[in-house]
């Protein structure tokens, strides 16, 4: 099953303790269609400034992502600078320039609207629902947001979080989404505005889970090199939806195991500045680091 992606494709200025970079192609529906790509096809969604040119389109080259959704407004591509601390745990923005995606509408081409998986990243919600009803039937939707909108369009989130299937977020919008510190307090919640399936993402200490009845949690793979946690996030969406998209349905067992593809890409992004490692990354390397994940949190046959 194919999966639709609606989201930022951008320029990023990236500086780590250990390296930097400007103008590299970043934007979170970059990070998610390369990692989901490694399990199914990806059809992009997006918009990009005439700055945006066919050697940045290469990023895409070689793998299941359709840009045929990728439009080209007249302007400026989207912007994003970040600064690291030394240790990773805080990221400062430099600077944050809209450019063509101040005004982006999505539209969906025709041959995507069929599409059985649909990931809405963040955006405003208001987007949001406007994809969900330029879509066909979809089979499951998932979603991200942030603290942004949590803060400041809590009406039209709602009407968001009412529609989808699965919420991706992390601990801080977690609690802040529900006002509640504690997570699993939090989660109850949350499950009550809408989604089935909510994920929480807790950075170096892993993910939990919560679906009706079902708890999870995962610790996060250990590494010897962690380089830029930018992109982190949308890779382990990527991957979770993406392994997704290769099963028949949608059961606790499949989603445990969409949670560790998750987690084995957002481990490989994070090793390398921006999408370095990704676009390096083999299919066959991500099914090595899942067996290993597999063995790391294996007690039960001890």
């Amino acid at each position: 099953m194919s999966i639709l992606v609606v989201g930022s494709v951008a320029f990023d200025d990236l500086k780590t303790p250990s390296e930097e970079a400007k103008n590299i192609v970043g934007g979170a529906a970059t990070y998610f269609a390369l990692s989901a790509s490694h399990f199914t096809d990806v059809n992009i969604v997006a918009v990009v400034g005439n700055d945006f040119t066919e050697r940045e389109k290469k990023i895409f080259d070689g793998r299941s992502i359709d840009v045929a959704g990728l439009e080209t407004a007249d302007g400026k591509t989207f912007r994003w600078g970040g600064e690291y601390n030394a240790d990773l745990t805080k990221r400062t923005t430099l600077f944050t320039e809209l450019g063509v995606f101040e005004n982006f509408q999505p539209v969906i081409p025709d041959h995507y609207k069929q599409s059985k998986l649909v990931f809405l990243a963040n955006i405003h919600p208001d987007l949001q629902v406007d994809v969900m009803n330029q879509v066909q039937n979809p089979g499951l939707i998932g979603a991200d947001t942030m603290n942004y909108w949590i803060e400041r369009t809590p009406k039209e989130l709602a009407q968001m979080l009412a529609g989808i299937d699965v919420l991706v977020i992390n601990d801080e919008e977690a609690r802040q989404l529900a006002e509640v510190h504690n997570l699993v307090r939090a989660a109850a919640k949350i499950l009550q505005m809408g989604p089935k399936t909510l994920v929480i993402k807790r950075g170096e200490y892993g993910v939990l889970c919560f679906r009706e009845g079902e708890r999870f949690a995962t610790v996060s793979y250990p590494l010897e090199t962690v380089i830029d946690p930018t992109g982190a996030g949308d890779s382990f969406a990527g991957g979770f939806m993406g392994y997704l998209a290769t099963q028949g349905e949608v059961t606790d067992p499949v989603v445990r195991r969409a949670i560790i593809f998750g987690s084995v890409l957002g481990s490989f992004c994070v090793e390398d500045l921006g999408t370095r490692r990704l676009e390096q990354l083999q299919r066959d390397e991500v099914h090595e680091r899942y067996q290993s994940f597999k063995e790391l949190t294996d007690f039960a046959s001890l």
